[in-house]
């Protein structure tokens, strides 16, 4: 048993080419990648648009920021809704709601309507974000027969193309934001300051809509039953998707503190347009690292990679701020994009076995709102950094964020280890040893007689 443990069976070792023949896997990848994009695309267009009608990036940071808390606080109750009623009824009128509230938004900004205003656009513009990307994993689950739905608790013995599944999904959020930031910088700097966000609502209602139309992919609804122990029991409340939130609130910053202060260093060399190209240089790292982790065999356990990834990414971020040419930021940038990957599939991998079945989006949601809201600090606080003392100080933020995020994770690591898998493990295999034993035990006492006759003859 334990030979078997250390060398996996071939259906184990299955990775990118056994997981996208999963069969209607194409069906919902496709037109989930455009659906998306909000996430890559929505806080830099703001910030370009905005910085472009206020000449201010502090204003542009808080308008951002107010629709990353937005998305943050609304997010969870989407996924709750998802799992409860299914995808389709959460995501029609979510995307509709996102393209008319990011058209007023635009609108505004154009307009230079006060503050006010636009805080107040900003709000249902991240609110009705789709959370396509916890619903494709959470698609990714039922299409591998992961747990029954309804399930109420963590089941051992997952399918082994879950974890390939968190890299490849991990992958398809970084190559969004190569993709995402690059396009909206473009649109914004080469054809209208307003063009990312028009197209950053494009495409979420095509995409969200055509996600939307693949029924036979997403995973039934459980709906909150009268006779369940806890009908109404949040993802949140197991400690250990509490503490992912925080490792997720520290990620985000490096996000968010990025896209800022990425911005403002270009503008103070007088290289806008490189911006696009820096921030992808930094999301290609990520991608790069995704495909990698999900090619791997790992023996280290979650929690020691996941730590790992945190504590080389604080590292790196410590750096930034000491940088003054575009060229060895590039560099910083990818390097902090190979540390981040890992993070963030090691949380996801983690969360999937620490929570039930039927909480599984509202607990993708969680980590997803965590990342924005982290962002959405990062943005806020990046702005005014950068506004007061320059590009160079703005990256402090993110080392601020993550060095935050660090010490919360290694204080409760106890919490992040997936009790549900390992120890459930280790007590088949306790399980089985004793009824080894014990059936060893019984037939020795069945032959002992036999044995006693036949040596007295």
């Amino acid at each position: 048993m334990r030979g078997l443990q250390r060398h996996p069976s071939p259906a184990q070792r299955v990775g990118y080419r056994q997981l996208l023949r999963t069969p209607g896997a194409w069906t919902f990848l496709l037109p989930g990648f455009a659906a998306r994009q909000p996430f890559a695309m929505l806080t830099i267009s703001i910030v370009l648009l905005l910085r472009h009608t206020t000449g201010s990036y502090g204003v542009a940071g808080a308008v951002a920021a107010v629709t990353g808390v937005s998305m943050a606080l609304f997010a969870p109750q989407s996924g709750k809704l998802a799992d409860r009623h299914g995808q389709r009824a959460v995501l029609v009128p979510g995307v509709l709601l996102h393209a008319a509230a990011t058209a007023l938004l635009t609108a505004l900004a154009l307009a230079h309507a006060p503050l006010w205003a636009l805080i107040a656009a900003a709000v249902p513009t991240g609110a009705s974000v789709p959370q396509v990307g916890p619903m494709v994993r959470a698609r990714w689950a039922a299409a591998l027969g992961d747990g029954a739905p309804g399930g109420s608790g963590p089941r051992p013995g997952r399918h082994p193309l879950l974890a390939t599944a968190a890299a490849f999904e991990s992958v398809t959020d970084e190559l969004t934001f190569v993709i995402g930031p690059v396009l909206a910088t473009a649109l914004s700097t080469a054809v209208h300051p307003a063009s990312g966000l028009i197209a950053e609502a494009a495409l979420t209602l095509v995409g969200g809509l055509l996600f939307a139309a693949r029924r036979r992919t997403a995973p039934p609804p459980n709906p909150a039953r009268a006779d369940a122990r806890e009908p109404h029991a949040s993802a949140l409340s197991v400690p250990g998707v509490r503490v992912l939130a925080v490792a997720f609130l520290g990620i985000g910053s490096v996000f968010g503190g990025m896209q800022v202060a990425l911005t403002a260093f270009t503008q103070e060399h007088g290289q806008p347009g490189l911006n696009g190209v820096l921030y992808g240089v930094f999301a290609a790292g990520n991608m790069l690292a995704g495909v990698a982790c999900g090619a791997i065999a790992w023996r280290t356990s979650p929690r020691r990679r996941l730590l790992t990834a945190y504590a080389a990414l604080t590292l790196i971020c410590s750096t930034l701020w000491a940088v003054s040419a575009p060229l060895p930021l590039g560099g910083l940038g990818l390097l902090a994009g190979l540390c981040i990957a890992p993070a963030l599939i090691t949380g996801y991998t983690l969360v999937d076995a620490l929570v039930p079945t039927a909480s599984r989006t509202e607990a993708f949601t969680w980590l997803t709102g965590s990342v924005a809201l982290g962002q959405a600090a990062a943005v806020t606080a990046g702005g005014q950094v950068a506004d007061g003392f320059g590009a160079s100080a703005a990256f402090t933020v993110p080392l601020v964020g993550t060095a935050l995020a660090l010490l919360t994770v290694v204080s409760l690591r106890a919490h992040i280890a997936p009790r549900g898998t390992t120890t459930a493990i280790r007590r088949d295999q306790h399980t089985a040893d004793t009824h080894s034993a014990c059936q060893s035990v019984r037939n020795d006492d069945t032959m002992a007689p036999a044995s006693g006759r036949h040596s007295s003859k």
